[in-house]
């Protein structure tokens, strides 16, 4: 599987401390299931391209390492070897992470500037709706190009249905952040193959957050991407659309729920079926934000109550405790909160 990066920035060779990897160099590293090789296949004042080339031990994905269970496939007939995924996502994060936070001793200004950049990904698997590459990347103001990849030239004969499968080569041109770029497809890459290749825990939750700050809250699909990002964990996927709400509540297409449900949001009434009757139908009706009505009552129930001392877990961002800061009856307020993002 590759991935590609080509800038005409110029000069063009300062996509090297992007990335911070040597042009004059090839480097290797070691992963868990193979070895990357990354290296510039041009490396120009005019032009750069950079290469991500993943090289999968198919044995070792067979074998598995550590306990059972952990998502790896278990036979040997399959296009974990060459199609990319979720492997793709890791070893972006391994290998260019400075990349991807947006850090660059030498450059840190060119890493905060939008600047031409063209991606390439080949042999991408898209798994579900044709159009599903427009959806996902249009949205993020991408130029898009595909180009359908036959599995053999000797299955034509066997009809289209055959020879044209699930892969393509992805080329997405802007300009943008490198380290915006490379969020998107670590997280978009997972969505579009509908698989990982390792167990999925609550950690995805927060990586799903961090790496969609500043993008996933307003993308038409975010529903569907916190869904195939984590395998169709529904509580964890609307765990995360409340929390990236900054707001705390309901957009025009979006709905939030009582007490009851606490930290659940959905993206548009289809889903709505997928709640218990009675919260989404009180949702429903009401048109002042559920999330507000809930943290004045509790404010208010505090300040009745002659509180004094209040510990918030779960706070969030703050929002009760903004409410409570200005009372001069409250001598101590503490938030706790399990994401750092929020807080």
């Amino acid at each position: 599987m590759i991935l590609t990066l080509t800038t005409t920035h110029k000069p063009a060779t300062d996509l090297g401390f992007l990335l911070h990897k040597n042009p004059e160099r090839v480097h290797e590293m070691e992963l868990g299931f193979g070895q990357a090789h990354l290296f510039f296949a041009d490396a120009r004042e005019e032009a750069a391209t950079f290469a991500l080339v993943l090289d999968i031990d198919a044995v070792d994905l067979v074998r598995g390492r550590g306990e059972k269970d952990q998502g790896l496939l278990q036979n040997y007939v399959n296009d974990r070897p060459y199609a990319v995924s979720s492997f793709l996502s890791v070893a972006i994060a391994k290998t260019l992470r400075n990349a991807l936070q947006g850090a660059s001793k030498e450059r840190q200004e060119l890493a905060e500037t939008a600047i031409p950049l063209e991606a390439v990904v080949m042999p991408l698997p898209v798994r579900g709706d044709q159009g599903l590459l427009q959806k996902l990347f249009a949205p993020l103001g991408y130029d898009i190009e595909i180009e359908q990849i036959p599995l053999d030239d000797q299955l034509i004969e066997l009809g289209e249905a055959w020879s044209n499968g699930p892969y393509v080569k992805l080329t997405l041109r802007a300009t943008c952040r490198l380290r915006d770029l490379l969020a998107h497809l670590y997280v978009l890459i997972p969505v579009l193959d509908k698989q990982k290749h390792y167990y999925v825990d609550r950690q995805e939750i927060e990586k799903l957050i961090a790496k969609g700050e500043g993008w996933l809250k307003d993308h038409p699909e975010r529903s569907f991407i916190a869904h195939r990002y984590l395998r169709q964990k529904r509580s964890w996927a609307r765990e995360v659309l409340a929390r990236i709400d900054d707001d705390g509540g309901m957009r025009e297409t979006e709905v939030e729920v009582p007490a009851a449900m606490p930290g659940v949001a959905l993206s548009d009434d289809a889903r709505v079926a997928e709640l218990k009757t009675d919260a989404a139908e009180l949702a429903l009706e009401r048109p002042i934000r559920l999330h507000d009505l809930r943290l004045d009552t509790v404010a208010s129930t505090l300040l009745s109550l002659g509180a004094r001392r209040v510990l918030d877990l779960g706070c969030g961002s703050g929002k009760l405790m903004k409410r409570l800061m200005p009372e001069r009856q409250f001598t101590v307020i503490l938030g706790i909160d399990v994401s750092s993002v929020s807080l």
